[in-house]
């Protein structure tokens, strides 16, 4: 049964940076599971440059915006699957049913969590989820930035309840909210 870490923190706090550092920590079999979608050349560039560095670190770079329960199906051999980010996951999830013109909810974002969970049970390392905390922040000015604000703070905290543990990153500091201690 997998272990699952919770690495959260605002814009820049070294969520990304930590959570690459505490896999690294464990044995090799390293899969780095990316979500961002490439919208643009700068974008693109950066995601390369991102995918070569870890790659020389040991890492293999999964790309997947949508399915997060089928990769932790299909990679289940390794020792750490790191998603980055719960932040672009959820909003490629809003994106998705957005083109299928149909709205999505707190209640069906939990659930999607609740896949990914079940689902990361079958690994046999770590799972460690980087999201951003952006519900420390000022009230968003118009309904879809507040429904997705909504959306991504239903998942943290489904995916924080399950984790064994949640580390908040505050200018580079961690600052380890939940450890549970496993026989």
């Amino acid at each position: 049964m997998a272990r699952i870490a919770v690495v959260t923190g605002g814009c820049r706090s070294g969520k990304s940076a930590y959570a690459l550092a505490m896999g690294e920590l464990l044995p090799s079999r390293r899969a780095y599971v990316a979500t961002c979608p490439v919208t643009d050349e700068e974008m693109q560039r950066r995601v390369e440059a991102h995918r070569q560095a870890r790659c020389e670190r040991g890492w293999l770079t999964i790309e997947e915006q949508l399915d997060l329960a089928g990769i932790f199906r299909c990679h289940a051999e390794y020792n750490v699957l790191l998603v980055d980010c719960v932040t672009l996951w959820v909003n490629n999830l809003l994106h998705h049913a957005v083109l299928e013109g149909r709205q999505t909810n707190e209640v069906e974002i939990a659930h999607k969590c609740r896949e990914v969970l079940d689902a990361s049970q079958a690994c046999r390392g770590v799972v460690i989820f980087v999201t951003n905390e952006v519900g420390m922040g000022i009230v968003p000015e118009n309904a879809q930035a507040r429904h997705y604000r909504d959306l991504l703070g239903r998942a943290n905290q489904v995916l924080a309840a399950s984790a064994d543990s949640v580390i908040l990153m505050v200018c580079g500091v961690p600052w380890h909210l939940k450890e549970a201690r496993r026989p």
